[in-house]
């Protein structure tokens, strides 16, 4: 079992339920899903753009990523419907927590001048979205392979009901967020 699991299971969860008195175990919010996000704008003139992303963030997140594609055409963009523009990836369970663990533990420490996440990117309905300037903090990525430094966004979806409740699971689990 993932020590991140083991950690909610044991220590999250018994402190949430005497902090917000909740009645069942099954209240008590989870981390439901992590979904990665990477825009490649510049994939519309260069198509190696869009498979280099693809394929670091397949190393960071060990699992295949879906191309993502645009829903309407803008001119000023240049940009047609259906065209490639992007790649996410949907991480729940075990990889979930792997790649949350790494997050945690090797990657986020890395950035240079860290001083923790902002506690203020809540949406009002728990879920905590975090972006990040560049793929190079993780270790699976060879520096010398990068194609073109790009940035990504991480968003933590939650069954929490309020952004309060999700702080404190997130906090529980170890996120290091800015005081």
């Amino acid at each position: 079992m993932n020590r991140l699991k083991e950690k909610y299971l044991n220590e999250v969860v018994s402190s949430l339920m005497n902090k917000y008195n909740y009645k069942s175990i099954m209240e008590v919010p989870k981390l439901e899903k992590i979904v990665i996000n990477m825009g490649v704008g510049d994939a519309t003139g260069n198509s190696k753009l869009l498979d280099a992303a693809v394929a670091d963030l397949a190393k960071i997140s060990g699992q295949k990523p879906v191309v993502t594609r645009a829903k309407k055409s803008i001119a000023g963009f240049k940009l047609r419907e259906g065209q490639a523009i992007g790649c996410k990836v949907t991480l729940r369970g075990d990889n979930m927590y792997n790649f949350l663990d790494k997050l945690i533990s090797i990657s986020l420490p890395q950035v240079r001048d860290f001083r923790g996440v902002s506690p203020k990117a809540f949406d009002g309905r728990g879920n905590y979205t975090m972006g990040l300037k560049e793929q190079l903090i993780f270790s699976e990525i060879n520096y010398d392979d990068v194609v073109k430094v790009r940035g990504m966004d991480i968003v933590f979806v939650t069954t929490a009901k309020s952004n309060e409740e999700s702080f404190d699971l997130l906090n529980g689990l170890g996120i290091p967020f800015r005081k």
